[in-house]
């Protein structure tokens, strides 16, 4: 590579081109001249989620660099798309710039619709009104929640499924008859588990875990209620505990010992310590 290559600074047009050229049946790399749609899927969800991680983080030089691993995804199905003619991604580009200007009427229209759009459902009926106009339906699926992808996180999915159903008014009017069905499934868990006894293996998962899966949808709807996203939150409590064992496993580092070398009751007290800690700032 030529020192004015190293030096210039690429655009989008470029990595088009080398999304072409990558995927070049005679020239191109043959690991992504084997992709497909389905092959490649799993990586846009995977950079999508570090996307997410270098937020939390907040790691702006990380997240430039995920959000570049993010672009080439949509550059990749793009490419894909365009050697089946199909669709490239200045048709990606011009449809979801043309979607934006067409949901913000507020910005792009008449200003006027500025509190329709922050105090209604606005929103939801210009994507009716779109659906209206390809031909669809309500009446086309066989049920409003057909609409909720089946390949998002299991948490973000059953929050999705429950504001398609509350748009009908299939939904508990404030947080704290929520709270109460979490209280009944807990109470079902624990019957659950005590009935379990001696009973095979297979048949004790599968009730547990059924009833694990409802106390969990019951939290999922519960953090709906509280305008909390439940990734992020469970993103937060997993660095918590990630930081606090850190502290245990430096602590007792310190004194020449690792984890295996202590006993439940000193941990315990190492991680009220972290804790103690962190709250004092």
């Amino acid at each position: 590579m030529t020192e004015n290559a190293q030096n210039k600074r690429h655009t989008i047009d470029d990595l088009i081109t080398v999304m072409a050229r990558l995927r070049d049946p005679k020239s191109g790399c043959p690991w992504d001249v084997r992709q497909d749609f389905s092959t490649i899927a799993p990586y846009t969800i995977e950079e999508a989620y570090e996307v997410a991680d270098a937020i939390a983080r907040d790691d702006l030089d990380a997240l430039k660099d995920e959000l570049g691993d993010l672009l080439l995804q949509v550059v990749y199905h793009a490419q894909m798309a365009s050697e089946q003619s199909r669709f490239d991604f200045s048709d990606v580009a011009d449809a979801i710039t043309r979607k934006m200007i067409r949901r913000h009427p507020h910005v792009f229209g008449d200003p006027a619709l500025r509190d329709e759009f922050l105090n209604s459902n606005l929103w939801e009926r210009i994507k009716a009104e779109e659906k209206a106009e390809r031909g669809e339906s309500a009446s086309s699926a066989a049920s409003r929640l057909d609409e909720v992808p089946l390949a998002l996180p299991a948490l973000t999915r059953a929050v999705k499924l429950q504001k398609r159903a509350a748009e009908i008014g299939f939904d508990w009017p404030s947080p704290a008859p929520v709270l109460a069905k979490a209280e009944e499934e807990i109470a079902e868990l624990k019957e659950a588990i005590a009935a379990q006894g001696d009973a095979p293996s297979e048949t004790r998962s599968t009730k547990v875990r059924e009833e694990f899966g409802d106390l969990l949808f019951v939290m999922a709807n519960l953090a709906r209620h509280l305008k909390v996203d439940p990734e992020a939150a469970l993103r937060e409590a997993n660095a918590k505990f990630v930081r606090r064992f850190r502290s245990i496993e430096q602590a007792l580092a310190k004194e020449g010992r690792r984890c295996e070398d202590a006993t439940l009751e000193e941990m315990d007290q190492l991680w009220d310590e972290a804790k103690d800690a962190e709250r004092k700032g």
